[in-house]
């Protein structure tokens, strides 16, 4: 099978866990952030991730896709009780995130931004709808210290540093991607069992983090 991602995307990121979960080959496909022909040849429309399964035929969705890997072999992984309490935590920090992220996505070292037009193409569809990069930068201490102070809100919900509610769930599948994101940005401070769930949940998930091209 082959997914089509971009390395940065939280949503393609939920793709790629199960694979690594489950310990499954995938041949991952990087597009270039401003091809909009090769998603719409798949699936008519310019998303991702997309999964192209063995017959040749398209999936997108990220939670499609990691349902439909998930349950091939009839022994499914995600079988945990998911907290509601989890879910709050990320739609409150959903809010604001991305205004502290993208502009540091929009810099970083990601093969999606591997052309100046690629990069641009992304910088002028998220400075659309987000407002001015270089004026979110100026806010950016404040996101911090907002990410800093839920991030120790989080640490009190974790159960175990393999999976959040102490059994592998879909929970997991929502929250590591946002805490991968979080480690592009060099200054946020971690509580000790988010960061070794962060950790654990990179290497059981074969999802490298970003702390390497942070700022």
């Amino acid at each position: 099978m082959k997914l089509y991602i971009y390395d940065h995307c939280p949503f393609c990121v939920k793709a790629r866990m199960i694979f690594g979960l489950k310990n499954l080959p995938v041949e991952l496909i990087v597009m270039l952030n401003d091809d909009e022909a090769t998603p719409k040849k798949l699936i008519g429309q310019k998303m991702a991730p997309i999964l192209q399964k063995a017959d040749g035929s398209a999936m997108p969705e990220s939670m499609d896709i990691v349902r439909f890997v998930d349950n091939q072999d009839r022994q499914p992984l995600l079988t945990g009780k998911q907290n509601p309490a989890i879910a709050d935590w990320l739609r409150r920090v959903n809010g604001y995130i991305n205004k502290l992220l993208l502009p540091r996505i929009a810099e970083a070292a990601f093969a999606e931004f591997a052309t100046p037009e690629a990069r641009d193409y992304f910088r002028e569809k998220k400075q659309a709808s987000l407002g001015d990069f270089a004026e979110l930068r100026k806010h950016a201490p404040g996101f911090i210290k907002n990410i800093s102070d839920d991030l120790r809100q989080l640490d009190k919900l974790i159960v175990k540093p393999n999976a959040v509610n102490g059994e592998l769930s879909e929970d997991d599948i929502h929250l590591f991607p946002l805490l991968r994101s979080l480690t592009l940005v060099s200054s946020i401070e971690w509580p000790s069992r988010v960061a070794d769930y962060r950790d654990n949940m990179a290497k059981q998930t074969q999802v490298n983090l970003l702390s390497s091209i942070a700022a």
